[in-house]
């Protein structure tokens, strides 16, 4: 079967072994094995959709409605793009030869990189780890991926199926914890991928340097929304729309381009906040439409920013929790303190604070991942397009 459960103590030797037989066998270079993989990703999509649905589900609380527009849905239009541009983009391409070399020609031609190693998140369990895979497949590469531990009906589903479409040769699944991630490190890979937080990531980048192996490190941050104007009715809403949707729609806000806050002058924050309560009411009108927070631990994580008294008084809209359903309301704050935790560390879920400045056009931020009240001239260089 392509998924192990082995035991760390015993390392992934043999796996190795028999990935980079698979791999120097030359049939992962075929592009008709390549195009029969993506097919093979487009029918466990189609042939496993309810399951997907109960996983995510299971895991997140997720709606299917998100489920398929953030997983199911991305990820047959991203294999499908693939499929139709396979053939040109593994296609050799004539470059210039330097006059020396003349009357030679010469091409670039695509080669796979070998035995990659992806890291999947628990936050888009599924498409975050199937999207590489796809990638690795689509250029000649053998893959292990190893999903999130945090999302285990979303693991245990890849687990289960990913043998059954894909060549169980090429493709394994490893399950298990942070120490099975460590073990796996301690082996040199032609390219790692990896997403998740900045300290799992530096871990990661510290173990993949002993091997001088590559690594794709897709992280996190204090990403802010900056709204300068709010003229016309219709733009207002436009915008609204766009950064609840950005905010609130993907897994309840715990994503890393889910917005961590807004920058807006003072005289458009009482505009910007009304027309985010009518909205967040209209995108949430059961409680079912949003995912749930992940565990306990990041339940009361995000709880006890609001636990900080100077937080708990800035908050304007929403601010109630369940710690039974691990649910938190969409809750929007103004002006909480920069120096409180809400403000110095990544929220990574429904808590959107707001802080206003007296003119957009003179200032922008130094350093958005640590708001600071001490500004620059010239904001608009930094400016994020809404309209």
């Amino acid at each position: 079967m392509g998924s192990l459960h082995e035991n760390p103590q015993h390392g992934f030797g043999g796996l190795l072994n028999g990935l980079q037989e698979a791999y120097e066998s030359g049939r992962t270079k075929d592009l008709a094995w390549r195009r029969a993989q993506l097919k093979g990703l487009l029918r466990l999509l189609e042939e496993k959709e309810e399951d997907i649905f109960d996983a995510l589900h299971d895991d997140l609380g997720k709606h299917r409605a998100e489920s398929y527009r953030d997983e199911i849905g991305a990820l047959v239009k991203s294999v499908n793009h693939t499929l139709r541009n396979l053939e040109g983009w593994a296609a050799p391409e004539k470059t210039q030869a330097p006059l020396v070399s003349f009357p030679a020609t010469a091409l670039v031609v695509p080669e796979p990189l070998g035995v990659v190693l992806v890291f999947s998140c628990w936050n888009l369990p599924l498409g975050l780890a199937l999207e590489p895979i796809s990638g690795a497949l689509a250029a000649g590469n053998v893959v292990v991926v190893k999903p999130s531990e945090l999302a285990p009906s979303t693991a245990a589903f890849l687990a289960a199926n990913i043998p059954r479409y894909l060549d169980p040769k090429a493709v394994k699944v490893i399950l298990g914890g942070p120490e099975v991630g460590e073990q796996l490190m301690e082996h040199r890979w032609d390219k790692v991928l990896f997403t998740g937080s900045a300290n799992v990531g530096r871990l990661i980048l510290t173990k993949a340097a002993k091997h001088l192996t590559p690594v794709a490190l897709e992280l996190g941050s204090k990403c802010p929304c900056i709204v300068d104007q709010l003229d016309s009715k219709r733009d207002r809403q436009i915008a609204v729309n766009r950064i609840a949707g950005a905010k609130w729609s993907v897994c309840a806000g715990q994503a890393c381009v889910a917005i961590d806050y807004i920058l807006v002058e003072e005289k458009f924050a009482p505009i910007l906040i009304e027309l985010l309560k009518s909205t967040v009411k209209r995108f949430t009108t059961t409680p079912e439409c949003m995912a749930r927070i992940l565990n306990a631990r990041h339940f009361r994580r995000l709880s006890n920013f609001l636990d900080d008294d100077r937080v708990a008084c800035s908050v304007v809209h929403g601010g109630s929790v369940n710690e039974k359903t691990l649910t938190i309301e969409p809750t929007i704050l103004l002006n909480p303190p920069l120096d409180s935790d809400i403000m110095t560390e990544e929220i990574f879920g429904p808590l959107l604070p707001i802080i206003t400045v007296c003119r957009m056009d003179k200032y922008y931020v130094t350093d958005y991942n640590t708001p600071s009240v001490h500004f620059c001239k010239s904001f608009r260089t930094a400016e994020i397009e809404l309209f």
